[in-house]
């Protein structure tokens, strides 16, 4: 059933590099789905796009820094351009530099503020439009378990995924005559490269060790799949999932 529904869907994916944005366009082509992946690491991009043409799939890599809203509604675009449409929109560009707030990382919290909200709103801002007129759409957008619980060290982080999941349900109650849907995703500890984002060598470290029960990315994939392969009348709005052995 999912990969009926999924089959032909045009999905937008940032931060589609590695980690969770890799693992789900891998996932999503399997299911049929056309892929327009955004990074900065164009080089990681075209490699996967190639693999995913070699076998006969429609993808397209697209360089993309999140913070630049130019950038965002060029990605967008493109979809729409070479592909007629935009089903999906998977906010996903993510970093984790967590300090604790007396080390004044200020750089660090401008670089999060900027990758982890601004780069959503300028995703929403390029998708919206051409959803709205399609009268059909889902943005997917991704918080994490940090945005549901605050820990020393991650207050920064924290709220910026609190803010993901204010803006999303701003979202959802907003686009309800465009038979848009919204689903914000939370995951806790996934194999992905948001430890190696963490500056601090002795917060790096404590987060390392978090990390060594981490679960594969493909777990997020599967969420994913599973919010889009609903019918068009039901709207998957949170999903927060764990390893099971993740207690925080």
């Amino acid at each position: 059933m999912e990969h009926n529904v999924i089959q032909g869907k045009v999905v937008v994916i940032t931060g589609a590099s590695s980690g969770l944005g890799e693992a789900t366009a891998r996932h999503l082509v399997d299911l049929g789905a056309t892929v327009v992946l955004g990074a900065r690491r164009t080089e990681r991009l075209q490699t996967l796009v190639e693999a995913f043409r070699q076998q006969g799939k429609n993808a397209l890599a697209v360089e993309t820094d999140v913070t630049q809203r130019a950038q965002v509604q060029h990605l967008v675009d493109s979809a729409v351009q070479n592909f007629g449409r935009i089903d999906v929109m998977i906010n996903n560009a993510g970093l984790m530099p967590s300090s604790p707030l007396e080390r004044l990382k200020i750089e660090d919290w401008d670089r999060m503020i900027d990758v982890n909200i601004k780069g959503v709103l300028y995703g929403i801002a390029a998708a919206l439009p051409h959803m709205q007129k399609q009268k059909a759409g889902h943005f997917i957008n991704v918080s994490s378990v940090a945005g549901h619980k605050i820990r020393p060290g991650g207050a920064v982080y924290a709220a910026t995924k609190h803010a993901v999941r204010a803006l999303s349900e701003g979202l959802r109650q907003e686009v309800k005559p465009y038979n848009i849907r919204t689903t914000v995703i939370s995951p806790g500890a996934v194999t992905t490269e948001l430890p190696d984002s963490v500056t601090e060598p002795d917060i790096a470290e404590a987060i390392h060790k978090v990390y060594e029960m981490a679960i594969p990315a493909e777990a997020f994939a599967h969420a994913v799949a599973y919010a889009m392969s609903q019918p068009e009348d039901v709207d998957i709005n949170e999903i927060l999932f764990r390893p099971t052995r993740q207690e925080f």
